[in-house]
């Protein structure tokens, strides 16, 4: 796509990453197969190609209106696009640019404009987004739904073993599962110390940065990223631990990033990459220990369990992961059910489900009919964001595949004791 960048973005950072980007799309149109958005409406300036074009208009001085804003806020960032793509457009590289000189060009007013200043400056501080999520479910029979479906009933987290390993792995708090589920963490604990690893929280790291910086507020966004590596780096600097295991998957999607989002500062560039480098999925984590695992699963009497899964989109096609956890699980004696379009996004997004909940529930209702199409009883996913947001439509237990597993390898009569109550 040829492309003639305005002056106020044409040698900047941005301006030349938005210009090799934009040269890289060929215009072919396989990306509107895949968006959620297009198949929803039907209309090409809420598919990739159309926003591309929205975006490369922009970046070429003419003046986007709160129309051009609105199709770029109805993107997902889900990056199916990018997984359907043969020309490799980065599109979610892309519309982080879009976004952030459309704002800045029509900027927002009235209450859109403080519902996000409240997302970027609340969720991301693990205290205060606590201390909401405490008082929402003390009052949680009489909120209005749209609120009650973020307010999901706290599940006790369970013991988290000592540090008694050589091998040590960091894992990230991040700022909004550990109130809503700190069971996910302390599964993920109780499975690596099984298998001879200890898994330690950093004191001090928060927020990934992917809520402020998907939000635009870029700056914030690698304030979060910097806080964390430097929460991180003295025990990665004293060789203290051997990786930094996400539990999230969206987390691990922008974690990764950090040494690509940071590369141009010069006091944290080195060690975001070495950051960067370090980090990992856990089941990635759990699929380089699969001959410990099967011999722990071998001394189990495991009974079948259909079970649905979901991969999130920060999995699947942020993070480039598909496979893995599938083989997990399935080793671990779970059935998985064919899962109609499992390229297709729940609707969470991070903060997608509250900025556009017609459409988020829309993707919600529809995933949770093709998961339930096996007939499963049970399903699975790998972010908190999706977990929560699925759970709020449906009486079927959705949990991390972590926790499935952990339930597994500790006590398989609450599988069954969990599937029960869903009914």
């Amino acid at each position: 796509m040829q492309t003639q960048l305005a002056e106020f973005i044409r040698n900047t950072s941005d301006g030349r990453e938005a210009e090799e980007i934009l040269r890289a799309c060929v215009h072919c149109g396989f990306c509107t197969a895949t968006c959620p958005t297009y198949q929803l409406l039907g209309d090409e300036l809420d598919g990739p190609r159309g926003r591309i074009y929205l975006i490369k208009q922009v970046l070429e001085g003419q003046q986007p209106t709160a129309k051009t804003r609105l199709h770029l806020d109805r993107c997902l960032t889900c990056r199916a696009c990018e997984s359907t793509c043969p020309s490799g457009v980065r599109y979610g590289r892309l519309v982080d640019i879009g976004r952030h000189v459309v704002e800045a060009k029509v900027p927002r007013r009235g209450a859109d404009r403080a519902v996000r200043w409240a997302l970027r400056t609340f969720v991301p501080r693990a205290g205060l987004f606590g201390a909401a999520m405490k008082a929402g479910r003390a009052v949680r029979g009489v909120l209005p739904q749209v609120l009650k479906d973020k307010v999901p009933l706290a599940r006790a987290a369970g013991p988290w073993p000592g540090v008694r390993h050589s091998r040590r792995m960091l894992t990230l708090a991040g700022c909004v599962q550990p109130s809503m589920a700190p069971s996910i963490n302390a599964a993920a604990a109780r499975v690596l110390d099984a298998l001879g690893i200890s898994l330690l929280e950093a004191p001090g790291a928060g927020c990934c940065g992917a809520v402020r910086h998907h939000l635009n507020d870029h700056d914030g966004g690698k304030a979060d990223m910097k806080r964390n590596i430097d929460a991180w780096w003295p025990m990665i600097e004293a060789g203290e631990i051997e990786a930094i295991v996400m539990t999230a998957s969206g987390c691990g999607a922008q974690v990764k990033d950090y040494a690509y989002l940071l590369r141009e500062d010069p006091a944290y560039a080195e060690r975001a990459q070495r950051v960067s480098a370090m980090t990992q999925d856990i089941g990635e984590t759990i699929v380089a220990e699969a001959q410990a695992l099967e011999r722990l699963l071998a001394s189990r009497k495991l009974k079948s369990e259909p079970l649905a899964w979901h991969a999130p989109c920060s999995l699947q096609h942020g993070l480039k992961l598909r496979g893995g956890v599938e083989r997990i699980l399935t080793a671990a004696g779970f059935e998985l059910t064919p899962v109609r379009d499992s390229h297709l996004c729940c609707g969470s997004a991070g903060t997608y489900s509250l900025l556009q909940p017609e459409l988020s529930h829309t993707l919600r209702d529809n995933k949770l009919a093709a998961l339930g199409e096996g007939g499963a009883g049970m399903i699975a996913s790998a972010n908190i964001g999706c977990i929560t947001h699925l759970q709020a439509g449906t009486r079927t237990p959705v949990r991390h595949w972590i926790e499935w597993l952990d339930m597994r390898l500790s006590d398989t009569s609450a599988i069954a004791d969990i599937e029960a109550a869903g009914k």
